[in-house]
C-alpha cells in the first residue's frame, strides 16, 4: 500500500508540476521510447541473471508492494510450535521426539500451525536442528556457528532479488539516453521538415532520457530497497528459531527458551509475554 501511494504522490507531483508549468501531457506519452528503455531493461535483466532469481524477484516484488512482512500471528506461530517441540524433546523418548522432526508433515504439533507448515524453508530448518539436539552429541557453539553459516547462506540467497533490481536501476539511465539517442537520430533524419515537426522529434527523444532516470531512481531503486527491507524481516523468523534453540540446549526451560527467542523481535512488534504465555499454554493444552 505504501509502494502505491508513494508512487502515485512521485507521479503526480511531477506531472503535475510540467502541467503547471503550461507542458503538455500528451507530449510525454511516447509509447515506443518506453518500449526501448523496458525491453532493453528486461532483456539485461533476463541475461544478467538465472531462472530462480528471476521467477524469485518477481515474487519478491509482489511481497513488497504488498507488504508481506511478518506479523504478530507469525511470530506467535513459531514460537508456540518451538515450545511444543521443546517440551517433547525435554519430557519424550527420542523415538517419540524425533518422530515430530522426520515427518513434520504428519506431527500434530506442526499440524497445529498449518502457516509454519506451509513455509517449507522455516520447517526444515527447525528441524534438522532440533534433530541434531536429538542426537546429543553437537555442541551449542558448534551448532550456533552452524546455524550463523547457514543464515548468511540464506541471506544471500533472499537478497538475490534486490541486487539484480538494483543492477537494472544502475542501467537504467544509461538505458534511457539510448532511446534518446535514437530518437535524436530519427530527428536528424527530418531537418528539412518544419520547425513544429523537428521540435517534436526533439521533445519525444528527451522524453527517453527523463522516462530512465525517474524509472530508475524514482520506481525501481526503492522498490528494491523495499524487497531488501521486506525480506530482511522476513528473515527474523530465522532468528527467533536460533536463540530460542541455542537457550534451550544451554539448559534453558522451554518457556524461558521462548523469552530467548522473543527479544530477538524488535519492540515495536514484539508479542507480549502474555500473549506468548496464552500461545503456548494453549499449545500445552491441545
Amino acid at each position: 500500500m505504501n509502494f502505491a501511494i508513494g508512487l502515485i504522490v512521485a507521479l503526480g507531483s511531477i506531472l503535475g508540476g510540467y502541467a503547471a508549468l503550461g507542458g503538455h501531457l500528451i507530449v510525454i506519452w511516447q509509447p515506443w521510447e518506453f518500449v526501448i528503455i523496458f525491453g532493453s531493461a528486461l532483456g539485461t535483466f533476463v541475461i544478467a541473471n538465472q531462472t530462480k532469481t528471476i521467477k524469485d524477484t518477481a515474487k519478491a516484488i509482489g511481497e513488497a508492494v504488498l507488504d508481506r512482512n511478518p506479523k504478530n500471528r507469525d511470530y506467535l506461530d513459531v514460537l508456540g510450535v518451538l515450545h511444543a517441540l521443546m517440551r517433547e524433546l525435554r519430557t519424550k523418548s527420542r523415538a517419540e521426539a524425533e518422530a515430530h522432526v522426520d515427518a513434520p508433515e504428519e506431527s500434530p504439533i506442526f499440524q497445529a500451525f498449518p502457516q509454519i507448515l506451509s513455509k517449507k524453508e522455516l520447517t526444515a530448518f527447525i528441524c534438522d536442528y532440533c534433530r541434531l539436539i536429538i542426537i546429543g552429541n553437537a555442541r551449542t557453539h558448534e551448532i550456533e556457528a552452524l546455524m550463523d553459516e547457514e543464515l548468511h547462506t540464506i541471506a544471500k540467497d533472499k537478497l538475490k532479488p534486490y541486487q539484480a533490481l538494483s543492477a537494472v536501476a544502475e542501467a537504467l539511465p544509461a538505458l534511457g539516453i539510448v532511446a534518446a539517442v535514437l530518437g535524436v537520430i530519427k530527428a536528424m533524419g527530418a531537418l528539412d521538415q518544419s520547425p513544429e515537426v523537428l521540435g517534436h522529434l526533439i521533445g519525444a527523444a528527451l522524453v527517453g532520457t527523463f522516462a530512465g532516470i525517474f524509472i530508475s531512481y524514482g520506481v525501481v531503486t526503492p522498490l528494491g530497497a523495499k524487497i531488501k527491507s521486506t525480506r530482511e524481516k522476513q528473515q527474523r523468523v530465522y532468528i527467533i528459531v536460533k536463540q530460542t534453540l541455542l537457550a534451550f540446549m544451554n539448559g534453558a526451560m522451554p518457556q524461558i527458551a521462548v523469552e530467548h527467542g522473543r527479544k530477538t523481535i524488535p519492540s515495536s512488534e514484539r508479542p507480549t509475554i502474555d500473549d506468548v504465555e496464552s500461545e503456548t499454554a494453549g499449545a500445552k493444552a491441545a
